[in-house]
């Protein structure tokens, strides 16, 4: 809370003692000036004063007035801002007394001085356009007429103290005209003309301070001013606050202000927001607080994003609340002209803004309000396309805040955006490096790393592949931060969808998923400003309403996260993603009929087109792809496809009729030509001479007439060097030596196309069939294979990894890689099936495994169910049952059945068979000879074994038939055995688990019984306790009756043998009479010491037999059922307390035998429950009399009563102290019943 001055918060002046003006404020309205001729004054008006001083000079002169007189007629035309007339007036005044003493001159000088200062705030900085500069009076002009008129006054006398404020007041001025000193390195001193001039100013408010004891609170301003001036913020903060607490009713210069921009400087903007508040509350009419919260404002809404509604609101404070009136009360102020100028930047009015420029620049002696009129006019510049002009001012706007490492930041962005515009790509990244250097600006971030993003883009698309991964790397890096930085709450940065699009496309062939999260992204931000009148209504299933306001997003955005969801394999998201942004295009053209919506519609509709064909619904394919063509016949891309569906639905009728037209009408189409590829490789003949090969000749005529980089065509001819290679004979040297230069002649092409495109999976795979077949290098090609496959999703890759898996003898790994290449959309590839049924053949004769056998044969029948008339499926399934009966043959008779046999002698009967036929074929796969022979060996030899293997066996199963039922027949008795043992168990258990629950049972019906009799108990003890109050209706405890004292006073008075009655608590804090609140003592201590020295203590006081809150309990329950005797019980009386203690005595007796058994058990359960209690001499004395039977009115009892004193001195008799052992005993049966209870 701010500090009372006077009865007012802060210094608040009153009405009455509130200048209307602050300056000027003490000049009269009129001046009365003596004649020297009459004995008279001649009164002058100061508020209507000539145009033309020259007659007051002339008067003034004449009567030899004094030098006030001169001063107060020219501060009056000062006040009237006619600073010109008030300077000459002065120069008058110092030749009138040019004979006079010389402080009368130094003190005209020093006004002069000032005066010159003032005007020189007032004029321009730089000469205005249009007038010459040498006749031109600008800020500079007047200091150095400041300068020295300062100069003669200090030859007159230096050391005149009001000369040191004006000389660094002076200083002060001439370095806000001096150029920012450029950035230094750290440890070195800035010596820079305007750091100087600071430094001397210092000095100079230092000297004047110290002239005048402290106290010249305009010399602490001027030091606060220039310490802010040099960056000391922290130290001109408590020079403003300093001025504030000693003049706290200073209001022109106001130091809040000078708080403000310190406490701004540092950070703080709320707490010079206040301080600008505290301002403008004591003068509503001051302009500097209007602008600078105005300037607060603006800041405040620059955290918002431009859609947030809290933009607007600030921004409308800012302009018209605070901006438009600093601008109404001074047109000429600079820094509101500034400001003002931004406003109208935003609505377009460029002359408007052009002036207000101007007038900031040459009206401001702040090099920061300089650099944002020169940053205005820049803006304006570059809206209107003057790429020269705007980038001049530009670098004028940054020099004036230091340039260089320092400067303005957003004028080095502008520079760079005109370096771009320009074409400057390399200078721009150059600046705008250096801009990241020095800060983490998200903007000049963005733009580097879109910059290299488009570098990165253009190369991908050039005919030379230049390394672009570190550009790659930098730009996704930058625009990483960015993305980062929407995150931190402090910032309050909006996301920016180019950014999130830049780095899509970026991850598109590296990381697709992350490529998806961004468009994921852009995606939720669009649907984020979707108003809420196009949303629909009534509709709960969030699915069904996200895919309804997709309609409303670029279609752009939807086909590429189609293409995506398609590449991932996730099919019907993407036809469903594809079928959306059909849709949008059509409310796209409804919004904007400029939209080029054909040319989407046509790309997304042959993206839709290609999903239903992964899906394996060609028909629908086909129909999209004629419906394309119908509108765009030359669509050459839909008539390829519709082409490749007609082959592999009709490879042998209508799909080559449609290839060759295809191939006739777009000939020169590279994507034709490798379809035409493509279909020759599939459906030819292979021949011995390669020359003579139409796949080869086809993809070299490409290569000479039409392209000779085109990647498929040299994937192409790599694919047929490498196959003839592989079907060359290897007998000889020479023929070894041919079949190497074959495979580097296929190697040869992949690297040609590797060079040209580094991420051909098909190239690399090439290579790594040739390490395989030429070199054997099995692990650089399983390398190879794995990096592929991680790119390249095609069935091929998993079928050469299961080559290699295979030769490598890895049969598990090579298994898995078929089975994965059958399920990519080749579940008829016959090619595949031969060679997974023969890594199962392979299996099984190495594991001598009858069932990875089996497997085999039905891969193999399989392969030949597809292609029938292919021999050499036929000699497959020939083969693995030929192989099975050598198996089974081989197998113990443990290890085969009969069915297995006979299904083996089966099998060879069939290969008999097919290798007889194969034999007779026009063109056998194998030589005659050879199938003739294995047909032979399966007659005479494999199946005589056969046939007494088949009797083995059958004798073998008989044999042990028998043996096999005993053995079952045992097994089974043996399980009904365990079976009848695991119920008896289990009967045993549930039968103990019931007794169990019984006893579980009794035990809690014990204890709620027993809970409910104490409850009762606690009911009725409550209700002896407390009773009714007459007055109020409430429950309120019964008040005791106070007992007379047992001892007998010393002092002679009334010794009567009354008994004090003993007060009974429920807990620790009641109970305690006088005496014991005088001297208290650790309950529950002296008790555990009572009852452990119980026999041996000669005290008296360790004989008490205790009352247990049970007792009083079990007493108030007969108080309440106990008829007249128990009624008529007071519970404070003596009396009363007798016969408790007797009661309890008894019981206590006779419990003891079964208090014995149930100690040791429920030992824990006391302990918790102990009642504390204070006794005192007194009781004590009480159970002493009642042990010995006398009665309280019998003189005996008296006389015991008497000898009380001696016996607490261990005095006692024998049979006393026998009777006191008793009493101790007794006394802990009644503590352990009190624990009980």
């Amino acid at each position: 809370m701010a500090p009372l001055q006077n009865g007012y918060t802060n210094g608040a002046l009153t009405e009455q003692s509130m200048p209307t003006n602050y300056r000027f404020s003490d000049i009269p309205s009129a001046i009365d000036i003596p004649a020297s001729t009459f004995d008279s004054e001649v009164e002058i008006s100061l508020e209507e004063l000539p145009d033309d001083p020259t007659e007051l000079c002339t008067l003034l002169d004449n009567e030899k007035a004094a030098k006030n007189f001169w001063v107060i007629i020219a501060l009056a035309y000062a006040k009237q801002n006619q600073i010109d007339h008030a300077i000459d007036i002065l120069n008058r005044g110092l030749s009138s007394l040019a004979q006079g003493v010389t402080k009368e001159k130094l003190g005209l000088l020093g006004w002069i001085c000032w005066l010159y200062m003032l005007k020189s705030r007032e004029a321009p900085r730089v000469a205005p356009e249009g007038q010459l500069v040498s006749e031109a009076k600008t800020k500079d002009y007047y200091l150095q007429a400041a300068t020295s008129t300062l100069n003669e006054a200090s030859r007159l006398n230096p050391a005149f103290p009001p000369l040191f404020l004006a000389r660094g007041v002076l200083s002060i001025l001439r370095a806000s005209l001096q150029p920012p000193a450029k950035a230094l390195r750290p440890g070195t001193v800035d010596t820079s003309e305007r750091v100087e001039s600071l430094r001397q100013a210092l000095k100079c408010f230092d000297e004047s301070a110290k002239s005048f004891g402290n106290r010249n609170i305009m010399a602490i301003l001027g030091r606060a001013r220039a310490q802010y001036m040099l960056g000391r913020y922290a130290e001109a903060l408590e020079g403003y606050q300093e001025v504030l607490i000693k003049m706290p009713n200073m209001r022109d210069p106001d130091p809040r202000i000078g708080i403000g921009c310190c406490l701004w400087q540092l950070d703080f903007k709320e707490q010079a927001k206040a301080a600008w508040s505290r301002a403008l509350a004591l003068n509503p009419e001051s302009k500097v607080a209007n602008i600078l919260l105005g300037a607060y404002y603006l800041y405040d809404s620059s955290r918002h994003a431009t859609n947030d509604p809290a933009f607007g609101s600030l921004y409308k404070i800012a302009m018209t609340q605070y901006t438009q009136k600093a601008f109404k009360l001074d047109k000429e102020d600079p820094m509101t002209c500034a400001m003002f100028g931004g406003y109208f930047l935003l609505r377009k009015h460029f002359p408007t803004v052009e002036a207000l420029a101007r007038k900031a620049i040459e009206l401001t002696d702040v090099n920061a309000i300089a650099s944002d009129g020169w940053y205005l006019l820049a803006r304006k510049e570059h809206f209107e396309g003057n790429a020269g002009r705007a980038n001049e001012y530009y670098s004028r706007s940054d020099q004036a805040r230091g340039g260089s490492d320092k400067g303005y930041l957003p004028a080095k962005f502008g520079a760079v955006q005109m370096q771009v515009k320009t074409g400057d790509y390399d200078g721009a990244k150059f600046r705008l490096e250096k801009i990241i250097q020095q800060t983490k600006n998200p903007e000049s971030m963005t733009l580097l790393g879109a910059l290299l993003a488009e570098e990165v883009f253009s190369a991908q698309s050039s005919p030379l592949k230049e390394d672009k991964s570190a550009e790659v790397k930098k730009a996704t890096s930058l625009l990483e931060s960015v993305r980062a930085s929407w995150k931190d709450e402090k910032k309050k940065l909006s996301p920016d969808e180019s950014v999130l699009l830049y780095l899509a496309r970026l991850y598109e062939s590296g990381s697709p998923d992350k490529s998806m999260q961004c468009l994921q992204q852009v995606e939720q931000m669009q649907l984020a400003q979707i108003p809420d009148s196009e949303r629909p209504k009534d509709i709960d299933d969030e699915e069904t309403v996200t895919n309804m306001l997709r309609e409303n997003l670029a279609p752009q955005l939807l086909n590429n996260m189609g293409c995506f969801l398609y590449h991932s394999e996730k099919i019907e998201l993407a036809r469903n993603m594809f079928q959306t942004a059909l849709n949008a295009c059509v409310k796209s053209h409804d919004r904007d009929d400029s939209t080029d919506t054909d040319a989407l519609v046509t790309t997304i509709s042959y993206n839709l087109a290609r999903t239903y064909e992964a899906a394996s619904m060609p028909e629908e394919a086909k129909k999209v792809y004629e419906g394309l063509l119908e509108r765009h016949s030359d669509y050459t891309e839909a008539n390829a496809r519709l082409t490749y569906i007609a082959l592999r639905q009709s490879p042998t009728d209508e799909g080559p009729k449609k290839m060759a037209k295809l191939y006739e009408l777009e000939s020169t189409n590279l994507e034709v030509r490798a379809l035409f590829g493509w279909y020759l490789s599939k459906s030819k003949r292979r021949v011995a001479n390669i020359a003579e090969d139409h796949e080869q000749r086809h993809y070299k005529h490409t290569l000479q007439g039409y392209d000779k980089h085109d990647r498929y065509s040299l994937t192409g001819m790599g694919n047929i060097y490498l196959l003839a290679a592989r079907d060359m004979r290897r007998d000889t040297e020479q023929d070894k030596e041919k079949r190497r230069k074959m495979y580097e002649k296929a190697v040869e092409f992949f690297d040609k196309a590797l060079q040209l495109d580094p991420k051909n999976a098909y190239a690399a795979q090439g290579i790594a069939i040739a390490l395989v077949d030429d070199r054997k290098d099995y692990t650089t090609a399983v390398q190879i294979f794995s990096r592929i496959r991680d790119t390249l999703r095609d069935a091929s890759v998993y079928l050469n990894l299961g080559h290699v898996y295979a030769e490598l003898r890895q049969f598990s790994r090579s298994i898995e890689n078929y089975e994965a290449a059958l399920s990519k959309d080749r579940q008829r590839d016959t090619q595949i099936l031969a060679c997974l049924g023969r890594v199962w053949l392979l299996k099984g004769m190495q594991e001598k495994n009858l069932a990875a056998m089996n497997t085999a044969l039905d891969c193999t029948q399989r392969a030949r169910a597809i292609a029938p008339e292919q021999i050499h499926l036929e000699f497959n399934v020939a083969f693995v049952q030929n192989q099975i009966a050598l198996l089974v043959i081989s197998l113990p008779e443990t290890q085969r059945t009969l069915q297995d046999v006979q299904a083996a002698s089966d099998g060879l009967d069939e290969a008999i068979n097919t290798f007889s036929q194969i034999a007779k074929a026009k063109h056998p796969p194998y030589p005659r000879g050879s199938l003739e022979q294995r047909a032979n060996m399966g007659k005479n030899t494999i199946r005589k074994q056969l046939e007494r293997t088949l009797q083995s066996q059958k004798e073998y199963e008989e044999k042990n038939a028998t043996k096999l039922q005993q053995a079952r027949e045992a097994r089974e008795a043996e399980l009904r055995r365990r079976e009848e043992e695991k119920r008896k168990q289990e009967a045993a258990e549930l039968e103990r688990k019931k007794q169990i629950a019984e006893d579980r049972q009794r035990l809690i019906e014990e204890a709620q019984r027993v809970a409910a009799i104490r409850a009762e108990e606690e009911r009725a003890r409550e209700e002896a306790e407390y009773t009714t109050d007459s007055e109020t209706g409430d429950k309120v405890k019964k008040k005791k009756k106070a007992a007379a004292s047992k001892r007998k006073k010393k002092d002679g008075e009334d010794g009567g043998a009354g008994r004090k009655s003993k007060d009974r608590s429920t807990g620790p804090e009641s109970g305690v009479d006088s005496d014991a609140e005088d001297q208290p003592a650790p309950r529950k201590r002296r008790r555990l010491e009572r009852r452990s020295t119980a026999r041996s203590s000669k005290y008296k006081s360790s004989e008490i037999v205790v009352e247990s809150e049970s007792e009083e309990g079990e007493e108030g329950g007969e108080a309440e059922a106990g008829g007249a005797n128990g009624a008529g019980r007071d519970v404070g009386s003596p009396v009363s307390d007798h016969d408790e203690d007797e009661d309890m005595r008894d019981t206590a007796a006779a419990g003891r035998d079964s208090e014995d058994e149930d100690e040791d058990a429920v030992v824990q359960r006391r302990r918790k429950k102990v009642a504390l209690r204070i006794e005192d001499d007194e009781d004590e004395d009480e159970e002493s009399e009642e042990e010995s039977g006398a009665k309280k009115a019998s003189p005996a009892s008296s006389a015991k009563e008497a000898n009380d004193d001696d016996d607490l001195f261990g005095e006692k008799s024998g049979d006393e102290a026998v009777d006191g052992d008793k009493d101790t005993e007794m006394k802990d049966r009644a503590h352990e019943d009190d624990d009980e209870e």
